[in-house]
C-alpha cells in the first residue's frame, strides 16, 4: 500500500472494487468436494500428512479406513471427530470417496503472529485500553484459568510461577518450557507482575493485564515458532478436557496460517468452535498481513485461520505512538483484514495495542538470539541505570501481542461476572470499543523506507478500540445461545457497487437480534447510521465530509484486478509459500 499523499484519486474505488470482488465471488470448494485445494495440488507420489474428519468420533474401524490405504496414525483428534495421519496422495480421492469421510485437508503449518524486529518505546498500552480502572475496582483475573497455546512459557522473575498450574507440550520436544520466546511474551502481556519494574527507582511498571490468573501453559511451538494444526488441535482438546479441573475460560490463540477454504470446512476452526460452545472464549491473532498486496488486495482478505471463524474474536494491531492517550493512537498497517476469503466473514472483530509492545522473555530464547537489538535498555525504566540491558524485558510487535490483551480484558471480565457466556463477553466487548478512531495514518517501514496507509474501516479496526473500563460497566446480555455473537459476513447490493453488512436471521435484520439497531452497534454505529439494514454499510453521511468511503460509482474496470485468478482461484492470494506463512510475516517488520 502506499501512503495518503502517494496514492492515486481512484484508491477508495479501487478498495470497493477489491472488497466487492472478495464478498461476491462463487465458492470453489463448496457443495460435495471433500478435498482441500492445497490437497489437489499434490503429485500422486507425495507422502502427504493429512486431517481426516469424519462424521462421527473415529474408532479404530475409521482409523482402519487409512491404514488399508497404506497410511500410518500419527494423531487420535478424539472428541474433534478426526484424527491425523500420513499417507500417500494417490490415495487420497479414493479415501474422500468413504461416506463416512467428511473433509480432508493438510496437517498444515502455522506460526507465532508476532513481527520480530522493533524499536523500544513506551508503549502505554495499559493505559490506552483503560485497564487501570479495573485493577482500582480490585480485578486481576483471580480463579479464571487462561489456556496459552503457544511456545510454552519460560521461568521469568516476572511471572508469578505458581500460577502455571498447568504445562503440557505437543510438539514431541519432550518440555513445555519456551524455547522460542513467543509464548513468554504473550504470557506477560496478559499476566506479567510487573515486579521487575515496580518500587521508587522505576518511572514505569510492565504489568499484564490479568496478573492473577492461572496459566494453562499449552506448547504447540517449536523453537524456531512453528507447529502444525493437529498440535493446535490436539492442544484446543485438552484445553476443553481440563476446563472444570482449572475453571478454564479463555484460550489465547497467537497464531495463525492462510485460509485455504470455508471455515466451515477446516479443521482448525472446527476446533476453536468446539472450545467456543463449551463455554471457553478464544481470542485469536488477526495475522500480520496487512501490507500484502500480491493479490492486488491493498492487504483486504489476508485474515488468518482460526481468526477467520465468526465465532471466536479475531483482534488487530493498533499503535500507541508511545503515549497514553488513545485518541492518536492508529492501525498498525501490517494488522491484517477482512473480509474472510471464502465466507466474506467481517473481521477483526476488534482491535488492541499490538506495535512495539515490551512485555517478557528470556536471554535463552531463539527470538532474542535472533533479535538481540530488542532487548530494551533498563534506562527506559529505571533512573540512573545507562545502557544496560534488561534481562526481563523485550519488544514485539503483531497482532500476537494484541490477542493477549483482550485474553486479558475477557479474564477480568469473568471475574466480575462468572456467569457470562464467550457470545455475552465477545459482544460486551464489541458495543463498547472505542470507536472515535483516527480515520487515516500513515507508516514507513524503518527497514524498507517503504511507506504504507492505513484506514480505520470495519475490516481493518472491527467495532473499534478494546476499552476494558467500558466492557466492566456495560450490563447488556446477549442470548446466552453459542453463535448468538457470531461475527457477520459482507455482502455486495445488485449492482456491485457498494458493500453491505448481509441480514440473516440469526445475525442481522432486526431489533431484538445481536447486530440490530438497538444492540451490538448500537445507534452510535461506528460507521454512519445504519448497517443493520439495506443501506450502505457506512451510511450516508460520512466522516470527515467525503463523499461515500466505498463509492456508489465504483470503476468497473478495476474488476480485472481480480481476474480468472480470483483470491480463491488457481493463484491463491498466498502463494506457492502458503505452508510458511512466516517467512512473510517476518518481512514485515514492526512500524516505529
Amino acid at each position: 500500500m502506499r501512503s495518503k499523499s502517494m496514492r492515486p484519486a481512484r484508491w477508495k474505488r479501487t478498495s470497493l472494487t477489491v472488497i466487492t470482488m472478495i464478498v461476491s465471488a462463487s465458492l470453489a470448494f463448496a457443495g460435495s468436494n471433500k478435498l482441500s485445494k492445497d490437497l489437489l495440488e499434490q503429485s500422486v507420489s507425495n507422502q502427504v500428512d493429512v486431517i481426516v474428519q469424519y462424521n462421527q468420533v473415529p474408532t479404530a474401524a475409521y482409523h482402519q479406513k487409512v491404514l488399508s490405504r497404506g497410511g500410518a496414525l500419527k494423531q487420535n483428534l478424539g472428541q474433534f471427530k478426526g484424527a491425523a495421519y500420513t499417507m500417500s496422495a494417490s490415495a487420497l480421492a479414493d479415501l474422500a470417496s468413504d461416506p463416512d469421510v467428511v473433509f480432508i485437508s493438510p496437517d498444515r503449518a502455522l506460526y507465532g503472529a508476532g513481527n520480530n524486529k522493533s524499536a523500544a518505546v513506551l508503549d502505554y498500552h495499559t493505559a490506552a485500553i483503560n485497564a487501570p480502572a479495573a485493577w482500582t475496582l480490585g480485578l486481576d483475573g483471580t480463579g479464571i484459568g487462561v489456556a496459552v497455546i503457544d511456545s510454552g512459557i519460560a521461568a521469568n522473575s516476572d511471572l508469578n510461577s505458581n500460577h502455571v498450574v498447568y504445562s503440557q507440550d505437543f510438539t514431541s520436544l519432550g518440555s513445555a518450557v519456551d524455547q522460542y520466546g513467543h509464548g513468554t511474551h504473550v504470557t506477560g502481556i496478559i499476566a506479567g507482575t510487573g515486579s521487575n519494574s515496580t518500587g521508587s527507582k522505576y518511572t514505569y511498571t510492565f504489568k499484564g493485564i490479568a496478573d492473577n490468573v492461572n496459566l494453562i501453559n499449552l506448547r504447540v511451538l517449536d523453537q524456531n515458532g512453528a507447529g502444525t494444526d493437529s498440535e493446535v488441535i490436539a492442544a484446543i482438546q485438552t484445553a476443553i478436557s481440563l476446563k472444570s479441573i482449572y475453571n478454564i475460560r479463555v484460550i489465547n490463540l497467537s497464531l495463525g496460517r492462510p485460509v485455504w477454504e470455508s471455515y466451515k470446512q477446516d479443521p482448525l476452526c472446527q476446533a476453536v468452535e468446539q472450545a467456543w460452545k463449551s463455554g471457553i472464549v478464544v481470542v485469536v491473532a488477526a495475522g500480520n498481513y496487512g501490507r500484502d498486496n500480491l493479490a492486488g488486495t491493498n492487504g483486504y482478505g489476508t485474515i488468518t485461520a482460526p481468526g477467520n471463524d465468526p465465532y471466536v474474536i479475531t483482534v488487530g494491531a493498533m499503535k500507541t505512538l508511545g503515549t497514553a492517550t488513545r485518541t492518536d493512537d492508529v492501525i498498525a498497517s501490517y494488522s491484517s483484514k477482512g473480509p474472510t476469503l471464502f465466507d466474506q466473514v467481517i473481521k477483526p472483530d476488534l482491535v488492541a495495542p499490538g506495535n512495539q509492545i515490551i512485555s517478557l522473555y528470556t536471554s535463552a530464547e531463539t527470538l532474542n538470539q535472533q533479535n538481540s537489538g530488542n532487548e530494551i535498555t533498563k534506562s527506559l525504566y529505571e533512573t540512573n541505570n545507562g545502557a544496560a540491558s534488561s534481562d526481563t524485558y523485550f519488544v514485539l510487535s503483531g497482532t500476537s501481542m494484541a490477542a493477549p490483551m483482550v485474553s486479558g480484558a475477557a479474564a477480568l471480565m469473568l471475574q466480575q461476572s462468572p456467569a457470562l457466556t464467550p457470545d455475552q463477553v465477545k459482544a460486551r466487548l464489541m458495543k463498547t470499543a472505542f470507536k472515535s478512531l483516527v480515520l487515516y495514518s500513515t507508516a514507513t517501514d524503518p527497514a524498507t523506507g517503504i511507506t504504507y496507509s492505513g484506514q480505520a474501516d470495519i475490516f481493518t479496526v472491527g467495532a473499534g478500540y478494546l476499552d476494558i473500563e467500558a466492557a466492566l460497566a456495560n450490563t447488556d446480555l446477549a442470548p446466552t445461545t453459542a453463535g448468538s455473537a457470531l461475527s457477520p459476513t459482507a455482502a455486495v447490493d445488485s449492482s456491485g457497487n457498494v458493500v453491505l453488512v448481509a441480514n440473516g436471521s440469526s445475525v442481522l435484520g432486526s431489533n431484538s437480534v445481536l447486530w440490530g439497531t438497538s444492540v451490538l452497534w448500537g445507534t452510535s454505529v461506528l460507521w454512519g447510521t445504519d448497517v443493520s439494514g439495506e443501506s450502505v454499510l457506512w451510511g450516508t453521511s460520512l466522516l470527515q465530509g467525503e463523499s461515500v468511503l466505498w463509492g456508489t460509482t465504483a470503476d468497473q474496470a478495476d474488476s480485472v484486478l481480480w481476474g480468472t485468478s480470483v483470491l480463491w482461484g488457481s493463484s491463491v492470494l498466498w502463494g506457492t509459500s502458503a505452508t510458511t506463512g512466516e517467512a512473510n510475516s517476518i518481512a514485515i517488520t514492526g512500524e516505529n
